[in-house]
C-alpha cells in the first residue's frame, strides 16, 4: 500500500470577522488610564485654545453677524436680552454673581464631572467624554464660519459689559483677559454646550433626586447667566445645543449606542450592530 499525502488545510481568518472582533475590542468598556486622560484633557484644551484662538477676529463681519442675529431674534419676537441685561445689571450683588458663575464654574463643573465619570463609571467614560470633545471641536468650525460678536461689543445696542462695569476678575471674555482670547467666537455658546453635557450626564447617570435636578438646573441657570452678562444671544444657545447633538450622535454611532446605556463598570461588552 502506497504512501497516503494527507494535506492540511491553514485555516484562513475571515477578514469580515477580524474587522468586527477589532471593532467590539475598540467599542469595548475599558479602564481609563489617569495619565492618557490628563495629557489628553491638557493637550485637547491647548489646541482648542490655539485654534479658537487663532481664528482671524473679524471684527467687521461679527458686528454685521450681530446685527442679522439680533434683527433676526425682533423678527422672532425673543429680542429680550437686553431688557433682561439692564434689569440684573441693577442688582450689583446679582450681576457680580454672575459674572463669577460665568467665569468659573464653566470649566469646575466640567471637570468635576470627568472626575466622577472616571472614578465612578469607567465603563461610560470613554463614549461620553468622546461626546463632549466632540462638541467642542465642531464649535471651531461655527467660529471660523460665522464669526460673531457678543451683545455687550456691540455698537449702538447699550448692553452693559458687566465684567467691566462692576471691576470683576477671571473672564476670558471681558476686562483685563481679553486680549488673550477671540472675542468674536460667540456662535456657538459653549458655556451652554458644555453645561448641558454636564446635566444631561449626570440626570443620566445618578439616581439621587436633589442631583438630577442640579443636574437639570445647571444648563438652565448658565442660559440666563450668559444673557444676563451680555455675552451671548439666545440663538448662541441653540448653535451649543446642535453642536452637543453632533457630539452625541458621533458617540452613538461609534460606540453603536448612547453613552448612559453602555455598562458602568469595565470589562462587559457590548453587542455590536451586524
Amino acid at each position: 500500500m502506497g504512501d497516503t499525502t494527507v494535506t492540511r488545510l491553514e485555516a484562513v481568518p475571515d477578514p469580515v470577522t477580524h474587522e468586527r472582533t477589532l471593532l467590539t475590542r475598540l467599542r469595548a468598556p475599558r479602564r481609563p488610564r489617569l495619565w492618557f486622560e490628563i495629557l489628553l484633557i491638557a493637550v485637547s484644551y491647548w489646541t482648542y485654545s490655539l485654534i479658537r484662538n487663532a481664528v482671524p477676529e473679524q471684527k467687521a463681519e461679527a458686528l454685521r453677524n450681530a446685527d442679522w442675529v439680533w434683527r433676526t431674534e425682533h423678527q422672532l419676537g425673543i429680542a429680550v436680552e437686553q431688557s433682561v441685561n439692564h434689569a440684573v445689571n441693577s442688582v450689583t450683588w446679582l450681576i457680580i454673581g454672575m459674572n463669577y458663575y460665568y467665569a468659573t464654574l464653566h470649566f469646575v463643573v466640567t471637570i468635576g464631572v470627568l472626575v466622577w465619570l472616571y472614578r465612578s463609571h469607567p465603563g461610560r467614560y470613554a463614549a461620553t467624554r468622546l461626546a463632549l470633545f466632540a462638541t467642542t471641536g465642531v464649535a471651531l468650525a461655527g467660529y471660523y464660519l460665522f464669526p460673531l460678536a457678543p451683545p455687550r461689543l456691540m455698537t449702538g445696542a447699550h448692553f452693559v459689559d458687566t465684567v467691566q462695569v462692576h471691576h470683576t476678575w477671571g473672564s476670558m471674555a471681558s476686562g483685563d483677559l481679553k486680549d488673550m482670547s477671540n472675542q468674536y467666537a460667540a456662535m456657538p455658546s459653549m458655556h451652554i454646550g458644555w453645561s448641558l453635557w454636564c446635566g444631561l450626564t449626570i440626570y443620566a447617570l445618578t439616581t439621587i433626586p436633589w442631583l438630577r435636578l442640579l443636574g437639570l438646573l445647571y444648563p438652565a441657570t448658565t442660559l440666563l447667566v450668559i444673557v444676563c452678562t451680555a455675552n451671548h444671544f439666545w440663538l448662541d444657545a441653540v448653535g451649543g445645543l446642535l453642536c452637543l447633538a453632533f457630539g452625541l450622535t458621533l458617540a452613538r454611532l461609534w460606540y453603536g449606542t448612547l453613552p448612559h446605556t453602555l455598562p458602568r463598570t469595565t470589562g462587559v461588552l457590548q453587542p455590536t450592530a451586524p
